[in-house]
């Protein structure tokens, strides 16, 4: 998937002359943590999220420093943080040059920049227009909408045997002596695990697989010490 796929189309805006008092109004009714700025042309500007209003004076939230940090804190940004603290337009505390994708994005790439630069939204441009913007609500959506997709026709007992064989295969975690029985969507796994983490990854691996209906967890877990195992839960509790 890309980002105009998933992305937000009829994006709520704002000019960097807006009041921040009203951008804040405009977020709270909407229901939205950030909003694009766009100039006078249309052209992306910045974007203001919930993070710049943290530091307000209004609410005695403004950067406290000591004397003594203050004499090794450049002027330049003493001035920056007194206009982010006292400023009355979106201008003074909007983030300038944001991070921006194009609309054939792939979600793998997008996800990645949130994680890296800790983003909740990222605008999507053509040139320097603004189109739309993906946030993590787009993402959940997409996440959300997989489940309405359409079962896939080759998803019998060997196929999904296969698949699940393919994606165990390449795994550092996968269990020793690794063994997938399949029939009727129903996957039972046996093996052996150094790492009870594995057995979690290997379940996982097992429900996301197309076709599955339910999966029985038969994975012993041996101490690499004393070569002493443990029985899954499911066949401890159907020995009693």
């Amino acid at each position: 998937m890309r980002a105009h796929q998933i992305m937000t189309h009829n994006v709520i805006t704002v000019s960097p002359e807006t009041s921040i008092f009203a951008a804040a109004s405009m977020m709270l009714e909407n229901h939205i943590s950030g909003l694009p700025v766009l100039g006078p042309s249309g052209e992306l500007m910045g974007i203001v999220s919930e993070a710049d209003f943290l530091r307000r004076s209004e609410i005695g939230t403004q950067r406290k420093r000591s004397r003594w940090l203050q004499f090794f804190t450049s002027a330049g940004r003493l001035a920056d943080d007194f206009v982010t603290e006292r400023g009355r337009t979106v201008g003074d505390i909007m983030t300038r040059d944001p991070i921006t994708v194009g609309e054939d994005t792939e979600l793998e790439k997008l996800v990645s920049l949130m994680e890296r630069n800790g983003i909740k939204r990222i605008p999507v441009v053509r040139g320097n227009r603004l189109v739309g913007i993906v946030t993590r609500s787009n993402l959940l959506r997409a996440v959300a909408g997989m489940a309405r997709e359409i079962p896939d026709p080759t998803a019998d007992d060997d196929h999904i045997c296969a698949r699940l064989l393919r994606t165990l295969s390449t795994a550092d975690w996968r269990p020793m002596g690794l063994q997938i029985s399949v029939r009727n969507g129903v996957v039972h796994l046996h093996g052996l695990i150094t790492d009870d983490r594995a057995r979690r990854a290997a379940i996982v691996a097992a429900e996301t697989t197309e076709g599955v209906k339910e999966v029985h967890d038969h994975i012993c877990l041996v101490d690499s010490w004393s070569g002493y195992y443990v029985e899954s839960a499911e066949d401890i509790k159907a020995a009693i």
